[in-house]
């Protein structure tokens, strides 16, 4: 029922910080930062495992409980992987005793008594136009989803005011989501390496190190955006070839 002890309590509604310890999860704090976060921007640069998605689909389940008539949009690049994340927030509302009534409840949409849907998405704009009002938009490996399909689904924002979550390890120097996360123009950008994870050893880190190569792991792990494995230029390296910055050699004009 909407009117039940838990949806009716204001600690809950205001704080979705309290509904993630309310499901047993203890935030780390750059957890309860996204969590308590009113940026309408959030580009999470995080490590494999540090908890970037399990956060977000508590801002998901949060916003479809307390924000009646919501629409928010799971994407990844494929369905597959939107999929997972709409397991975990599905999990999230059962473990909580479905507070609110579900209307219909699939593997891949949940629309609540409320208004409030949840719906998740492949990474490809031919297929996600057509959603309107949209209040949050959470875009999972952000690195590899194109820049066409961000183009294609901004605008659900518009109106709504809503809120877009990109979060994702780096992928190279390539995308919207590096550039995101690297201008950091309009967007709160907040990397984490796993080095800041309390639940990642140092000895696993060093056991992957030596597995997956030094470049791999910059990735996976140390949050960095590197060239692409054999290149011959470093892009940053042909970018600065057009800059006035750079002086021409023997005194010639640039």
């Amino acid at each position: 029922m909407i009117g039940n002890a838990l949806t009716s309590d204001l600690a809950l509604a205001a704080d979705p910080a309290v509904l993630a310890q309310r499901l047993g999860i203890v935030p780390d704090p750059w957890q309860l930062d996204v969590l308590r976060s009113t940026d309408t921007r959030l580009c999470l640069c995080c490590s494999r495992q540090a908890g970037k998605s399990t956060i977000s689909a508590v801002l998901a389940l949060h916003a479809a409980l307390y924000e009646p008539g919501s629409v928010t949009l799971i994407a990844a690049p494929s369905q597959r992987q939107s999929v997972e994340m709409f397991r975990t927030i599905t999990r999230y509302y059962r473990a909580l005793g479905r507070p609110v009534a579900a209307e219909s409840e699939n593997t891949q949409s949940l629309a609540l008594e409320n208004g409030s849907r949840i719906v998740s998405l492949p990474g490809d704009e031919r297929t996600t136009r057509g959603y309107a009002s949209v209040r949050l938009l959470i875009i999972d490996e952000a690195a590899r989803v194109p820049d066409e399909f961000l183009a294609a689904v901004r605008p659900m924002l518009a109106v709504s005011g809503g809120r877009l979550v990109a979060l994702s390890t780096p992928w190279g120097q390539r995308g919207w989501f590096h550039q995101a996360a690297t201008s950091k123009r309009g967007w709160r950008v907040m990397r984490v390496p796993a080095s800041e994870c309390p639940r990642i050893s140092a000895e696993f880190l060093a056991e992957e190190l030596e597995s997956m190569g030094e470049w791999n792991f910059k990735q996976e792990y140390g949050c960095e955006f590197v060239s692409a494995s054999g290149s011959y230029f470093d892009p940053a390296d042909i970018a600065a070839l057009s800059s006035k910055a750079v002086q021409p050699l023997f005194g010639g004009q640039s």
